[in-house]
């Protein structure tokens, strides 16, 4: 089975089980099952060590080996399944009976975490009654991994694009053009995704290293008497890759008039009189790269 990708930048990424136990306080607050619980996958295995509603700490970071039991094999087959019995189900092998059992479990439900085709982590919930867990349960939990498959994606891009341009330093005494422009589009993208996810702490770090990106190309040193908004940031760095103001809206998702309200704002706050101007003051203030 692959290995799981590990981050390159462990100062810059929050912990992915953080993000696993939002999910999972999330699915316990609109569905009435008393258990949750999950973990993250490493090399194949599985480390159980977010819970919720449990009464013991028998489960309390047992490692879950691929093929074996219902996680095991959930992250092996990179699908959903659930048993309705633990105690009595042939589908599954049964070496952790006793700490699932010594807990009370019967009715299982396991959903697997999957990016890039690898499983990354495993969610379950569990009821204590031989009660199959029903739909609304299992959609809940099924748009929790989704969830929770986009933003490490997105964590795994990050630390992809770090590594680059470390590599790229490492390598180089000076930064050429073409590292310049590659660090400008990193900081450009790393903008558009922090649009796209709803952990406002994630958010906020996508946009901080987009920040330590445009420092790299500026001897800027101190905060910038111009202050841009996020969004008056995200066209300016999209202008300066040399797109269209309907290539912006495109890659942004507002429409082209939005944009040209966003670039006009930045305009007058830069004291610039065109969109070439714009960019080459965000430059020198260290706004953008």
């Amino acid at each position: 089975m692959p290995t799981t990708p590990r981050s390159s930048s462990p100062l810059l990424r929050p912990r992915d089980g953080d993000a696993l136990r939002a999910e999972l306080r999330l699915a316990a607050g609109i569905t009435d099952v008393p258990v949750f619980f999950g973990g993250e996958v490493h090399g194949g295995d599985l480390l159980l060590s977010e819970f919720i509603g449990t009464r013991t700490n028998g489960l309390k970071g047992l490692t879950v080996p691929a093929s074996t039991g219902l996680g095991g094999r959930v992250a092996d087959q990179r699908r959903p399944a659930s048993v309705p019995d633990y105690r009595s189900a042939v589908n599954i092998t049964h070496q952790f009976d006793a700490p699932v059992l010594g807990e009370g479990l019967r009715s299982v439900l396991a959903v697997p975490v999957v990016v890039d085709g690898v499983s990354r982590a495993v969610l379950y919930a569990a009821v204590r009654e031989t009660t199959p867990i029903g739909d609304r349960t299992a959609e809940v939990l099924t748009l929790s991994g989704r969830r929770l498959a986009a933003e490490i994606a997105i964590r795994d891009e990050v630390d992809r694009r770090l590594r680059l341009l470390g590599t790229r330093e490492s390598t180089s005494g000076s930064v050429d053009a073409a590292v310049s422009e590659g660090i400008r589009d990193a900081h450009a993208e790393l903008r558009v995704l922090a649009q796209t996810v709803s952990d406002g702490a994630l958010q906020g770090r996508l946009r901080a290293v987009a920040d330590k990106l445009a420092g790299l190309l500026t001897d800027v040193v101190g905060p910038s008497a111009v202050t841009l908004s996020p969004r008056e940031l995200d066209v300016l760095a999209h202008i300066a890759l040399g797109c269209t103001n309907n290539e912006v809206a495109h890659r942004l998702s507002l429409g082209p008039e939005t944009v040209k309200s966003y670039l006009r704002s930045a305009m007058g706050k830069l004291d610039a009189h065109s969109r070439h101007e714009a960019v080459v003051s965000a430059r020198r203030l260290g706004l953008l790269p």
